[in-house]
Order: C-alpha cells, then sequence, then structure tokens
C-alpha cells in the first residue's frame, strides 16, 4: 500500500487544508442492531429520506450499508492510500444512547468509535465528526414527537457532552447537526417529526428548528 505521506494537496490549496472525504453513519456503517444499538429514524426508513418511515418493510439499505462497522480498518486504510488527510464522518446516536434517555451511555458503542479514532490517527487522518447526522433514536421520535419537544435538548446535550469527553483526545472537530434546515423540507429525516401529530405543520417546524439551534448552542 502507498503511504499516505507519499500523497500531496494539490497546488493551491492553504497549509493544513482538510483534504479527505465524508460518509453519513446512518448509511454506511450496516450493523444496526449490534452489540446494543436500537433502531434510529433512519432504521425505518427503507425509501430514502423522502420515502414515509415503514416498519413494516422487509428491505432497509441502511440495515447492511456497507458494513463498515465491521470492516472500518480496510476502509480507512484505502482512505490513506488515497491520501485523506481528514475523515468527516457521524456517530450513530443510538450505538451512546440506544433509547435516547438513558444516564449511561452504552460502552460497547463507546469502544467502537474509540477504534474507529484510533484507526484514523494511526495514517495521520484528522477525524471530522457530526454528532447527528438523520438517526435520531426512534424511541425519541415515538415518546415525544423528536424535536417537537423541549425535552430533546437536554437529551442531545447529554450526548453530547459524553462523547466530548470520551473522545477529547481524540477528536478536534465536531458539528453538532448535519443540514440542521433540513426539517424545513424532511421533518421526520431532520427533526425525527412524525408530522401528521401536529395541529399546525409549519409551527411544529420551526418549533423543532428552534430546539435543535438551543441544543447546538449547548453543545
Amino acid at each position: 500500500m502507498k503511504s499516505s505521506s507519499n500523497v500531496k494537496v494539490p497546488d493551491g490549496f492553504p497549509k493544513g487544508f482538510l483534504w479527505g472525504g465524508a460518509t453519513a453513519a446512518n448509511q454506511y456503517e450496516g450493523a444496526y442492531m449490534t452489540d446494543g444499538k436500537l433502531p434510529s429514524v433512519a432504521d425505518v426508513q427503507p425509501h430514502g429520506v423522502f420515502g414515509y418511515p415503514d416498519r413494516n418493510a422487509k428491505f432497509y439499505p441502511t440495515h447492511e450499508g456497507i458494513d463498515f462497522y465491521h470492516h472500518y480498518k480496510e476502509d480507512i486504510a484505502l482512505m490513506a492510500e488515497m491520501g485523506f488527510r481528514c475523515f468527516r464522518m457521524s456517530i450513530n446516536w443510538t450505538r451512546i444512547f440506544p433509547n435516547g434517555e438513558e444516564q449511561e451511555p452504552n460502552e460497547e458503542g463507546l469502544r467502537f468509535y474509540d477504534n474507529v479514532f484510533d484507526e484514523c490517527l494511526k495514517y495521520g487522518i484528522e477525524p471530522l465528526v457530526t454528532l447527528s447526522h438523520y438517526e435520531t433514536p426512534l424511541q425519541l421520535a415515538l415518546k415525544y414527537n423528536g424535536w417537537e419537544n423541549r425535552k430533546m435538548i437536554e437529551f442531545f446535550v447529554h450526548y453530547a457532552v459524553t462523547v466530548f469527553k470520551r473522545y477529547r483526545n481524540k477528536v478536534k472537530y465536531w458539528i453538532p447537526f448535519n443540514e440542521i434546515n433540513m426539517s424545513l423540507h424532511l421533518p421526520y429525516t431532520g427533526g425525527a417529526i412524525f408530522i401528521e401529530k401536529s395541529q399546525n405543520e409549519l409551527e411544529t417546524i420551526f418549533q423543532a428548528l428552534h430546539h435543535q439551534f438551543i441544543a447546538s448552542a449547548k453543545a
């Protein structure tokens, strides 16, 4: 395998530019019910982000993904071969807090990301980590109608603080939410909202966004 040190960032980019690529846990990790993980909103959305959730469907692409969960070492080695200096990825919230409202995190989920970050750093790849990329715990959607409910702020901040402390020596760069405006277009995907439960659709969406902005600021 070619050493990543032999691959240079193209001319014209400033020194220290984070040259790399990106993935999303809900799309690529697979192993959707492995080692204590429980379903997220994406795990009952078999028809993509524009499709309506369906818990009875037989085919879920995200259940398998590319099985990064079991192949992260070889996948990160390929990133290094391509000269990546940065890997933007997301943590799957339900690996850390399977239902979203537990006080104690799932150690097996935390250990998985420890291993991923260690593997990245071994090759000089800087992890750039998104906290929430369309994988709100399904239980929070069912119980609270997702981000419509203000209690989501405390759940998210508890999750954020947990991973900040755990990975403080491994991760320098964090993104609280991926495309926070997505709830405007896809309330279920972006806000874990069952919009049919709402009396006023726009009011519910903007309330959810307000809660996400507060959670982002607190994190």
